[in-house]
């Protein structure tokens, strides 16, 4: 996004201002009032009437200058999480992330949405802005979504993706239930050349493939609210989930001195999950105390086969990898709050986590039978036992600053079985100090520096193979976890009538970076380099344009510029951590019709990562162009919002190059794969309502 023209990037500064009519029936523009760190900004939901919403998740998402961030997928709980709260409260559980919570409540139940600084709250870790959605249930009530998406070519219709909730009160009990199928349901296909070329530049082969993908991930939920006796709270959570994925390859293959061949290759998992978590507050001594527990599992068996037909009498070859991943999740954690000069906060959690792999490599014999394959250290069992305490405080200092602060350590035991297994103990301290400056009346600065403590990939421990890319990793007992220093400063500038913008600058300085490594003479597998460096911009903003005249018009912006920095373990050159994230702009520029219930829309995407490295090849994923696609909504279609798009109107490629070398990849080039896939326009349908 470094090229993005000036115009985009200054115009889009601003922000929505919420509409009303006079007592002739005029339009007119009301400006909501500046936020500040203590007491934020507040909307209401007459400010979100203009775009008909159905659930609390389309309101936030037309908040300006403001995201919804997920926290990252980790083992355990932690501090912080989603910057989304209900009533005060951080969404519970881990199933329920803040995306999926929002959207299963309703409109009409939502009283106020309120902006605030995450330092002047009493929840420790969280950072930057923060949205709390004041709800109240009120007899029963529901929302529900149906999006279908049609390709123009190769690819079924994708008619599954949807998904209903109820939501209700019984005496001191609310409860929503829901099913689901949109985090993972969805339907690709592709075709195109791939060229292979020589070190000097000649083809010497070319494969003509079509490649097909669909996924579904439907998850069946309840959640259970109770407000007990005095000012107890009690929640608790149950979900079931299942996961199909399905992926072929059909390529006919020319050239590289083999007689013609169908090469095919089949990808699938059908994994099963269940998580049951609930948390109870009560007020105790001076403070109040929270437990939380939780028990997950998932099972995940995948099945990928190769197989390689020619036109002669030559035999078929291929080869067949089957796994399957049982992972189990513990967690007990207990916090303590009071007020004394400050906010304070103890916590303490427990939790173990297991991951049993099962694996087995086969090849294809001249009967046209799989034959078992040794592949070392493909079966194991990972077990963590992890223990953490956290002390937090946090203080205004003053009428515009206000601190927050926390201090803490975590000790982990990890053990593997197997011919690799390993015992190992790690002890690391972590905490942050966070800073929230209201630098004027309309400018709002943040800043915050974290020790923070990564977390494994237990997969990484076991060896495994990926036939469709000819790759092997060995599997690495000795991984240890990252650690890092993060740095970030983030402001929100209003500019009254004209809206708002939020930018976010961060710094990481990474030790025990996990990245692919070299083990041995011929072996690879990810590994930890001794240090690694990560810097980058996000920005997010929405100019409105009623104040110039044209009402009803938004401009919303969101872009991250990112860069990093590893020494190469191969090589001793620097070059970016592998597949890292390096743009990604979303842009939306809408036009709700005033007077009607119409509206319209422009979506533009871009998206670019860095380079991927092996011990034999690397790998670079690219875009020609960007992702363009335009939409209309009719907000009112017999009580049901509706919309219709078409998207990849630019006609975008997808293009993949991968470069092999002799041996390893300080050494001189074997030959290229140059692949270009198109998978034209996708034509998409959405109804949604509420009741």
């Amino acid at each position: 996004m470094r090229r993005i023209s000036w115009l985009l990037v200054s115009g889009s500064l601003l922000a929505f201002p919420a509409h009303a009519q006079n007592d002739d029936g005029e339009e007119t523009i009301e400006t909501v009032a500046p936020a500040s760190p203590g007491d934020g900004q507040d909307y209401t939901p007459a400010d979100f009437a203009r775009f008909s919403p159905n659930s609390a998740l389309d309101m936030v998402q037309q908040i300006p200058g403001f995201t919804i961030q997920q926290g990252d997928e980790r083992r355990g709980l932690g501090q912080g999480g989603d910057n989304v709260l209900i009533n005060g409260e951080r969404v519970s559980g881990k199933s329920n992330d803040a995306v999926t919570t929002l959207g299963r409540i309703s409109a009409a139940n939502v009283i106020r949405i309120e902006v605030r600084d995450a330092a002047s709250l009493d929840i420790p870790g969280l950072s930057g802005q923060v949205v709390n959605v004041v709800a109240e249930t009120t007899g029963v009530s529901g929302n529900f979504a149906w999006n279908p998406q049609f390709r123009a070519r190769i690819t079924n219709p994708r008619l599954t993706n949807g998904e209903i909730s109820v939501s209700g009160t019984q005496g001191a009990f609310d409860y929503t239930l829901s099913l689901s199928n949109t985090d993972d349901s969805f339907r690709g296909g592709a075709e195109g050349p791939e060229l292979v070329v020589d070190p000097a530049g000649q083809v010497v082969g070319f494969h003509d493939e079509v490649a097909t993908f669909s996924g579904d991930e439907p998850v069946l939920s309840g959640t259970f609210r109770y407000d007990g006796p005095g000012s107890s709270i009690g929640n608790l959570n149950l979900s079931y989930g299942r996961r199909y994925f399905r992926g072929s390859e059909d390529s006919a293959r020319t050239g590289q001195g083999l007689p013609d061949r169908t090469r095919f290759f089949r990808d699938r998992e059908d994994e099963w999950n269940f998580e049951i978590s609930g948390d109870f507050e009560f007020a105790l001594g001076p403070g109040r105390l929270k437990l939380i527990g939780l028990r997950g599992f998932e099972r995940s068996p995948f099945e990928t086969s190769l197989i390689t037909d020619f036109v002669d009498d030559t035999p078929s070859i291929g080869d067949l990898f089957v796994r399957t991943l049982d992972e189990g999740e513990w967690i007990a954690r207990a916090e303590y709050g009071w007020q004394m000069g400050g906010d304070w906060q103890v916590a303490v959690e427990g939790a173990l986590n297991t991951l049993d792999v099962r694996s087995q490599l086969s090849a294809l014999d001249a009967n046209g039978d799989f034959q078992p394959i040794i592949l070392p250290n493909s079966n194991s069992r990972v077990e963590e036992e992890r223990a953490e305490v956290n002390i937090t405080y946090g203080r205004p200092l003053g009428p515009s600053l206000t601190l927050q602060a926390s201090i803490g350590g975590e000790y982990s035991t990890i053990m593997q079985s197997g011919a690799n297994g390993l015992t190992r103990s790690f002890y690391r301290p972590k905490g942050f100090v966070s800073l929230a400056w209201q630098a004027s009346e309309n400018l709002d600065v943040r800043a915050r520096v974290e020790r923070e403590v990564g977390q494994l990939d237990f997969s990484d421990f076991v060896a495994s193979t990926n036939i469709g890319s000819d790759s092997q990793d060995a599997g690495n007992p000795n991984l240890v976890p990252p650690q890092s220093w993060n740095y970030e400063i983030e402001a929100t500038q209003q500019l009254g009538a004209f809206g708002s913008v939020t930018a976010r600058l961060y710094y990481e300085q990474i030790s025990d970076i996990v990245d692919q490594i070299p083990l041995g003479a011929t072996a690879e597998a990810p590994g930890n380099i001794d240090s690694a460096k990560r810097y980058g911009l996000e920005w997010n903003s929405t100019f409105n344009f009623d104040p110039l005249g044209w009402r009803g018009g938004r401009l919303d912006v969101e872009l991250t510029l990112q860069r990093s920095r590893v020494r190469d373990p191969l090589t001793g050159e620097n070059r970016p951590i592998s597949n890292d994230t390096q743009r990604d702009i979303e842009i939306e520029l809408r036009h709700d019709i005033p007077a009607t219930d119409w509206a319209w829309g422009l979506e533009y995407e871009d998206y670019r990562e860095a380079t991927g490295f092996r011990l034999t090849q690397t790998n670079f994923f690219r875009t020609q162009a960007p992702f363009v696609g335009a939409y209309i909504e009719h907000k009112d279609v017999f009580g049901l919002r509706v919309r219709g798009g078409v998207y990849n109107i630019l006609d975008r490629d997808e293009d993949f190059t991968r470069t092999f070398f002799v041996n390893r990849r300080d050494g001189p080039v074997a030959f290229i794969e140059d692949r270009t896939r198109e998978f034209g326009p996708i034509f998409s349908f959405q109804v949604s309502g509420s009741f």
